[in-house]
């Protein structure tokens, strides 16, 4: 085997192995990516419901009485 030949069998064994790795980081970074859509939906909706539970205790603050120690 010539050395021309032997430096480009060494490129596509590198080559390989580098679009394996980013095949990899890519899965990776598809999955991270849900990951973080289903938690910003998850907070959205925690907000939504938590300003539910506040107007259905006292839709306004102000009527509450100060707290005992005033």
């Amino acid at each position: 085997m010539s050395t021309l030949e032997s430096r480009l069998t060494e490129l596509e064994i590198r080559l390989s192995f580098l679009d394996e790795a980013l095949h990899g980081l890519l899965a990776t970074d598809a999955a991270r990516t849900l990951r973080q859509d289903r938690l910003e939906r998850t907070v959205a909706e925690l907000r939504l419901e938590l300003a539910a539970v506040r107007v259905a205790l006292d839709p306004d603050t102000r009527t509450e009485p100060p707290p005992p120690h005033y």
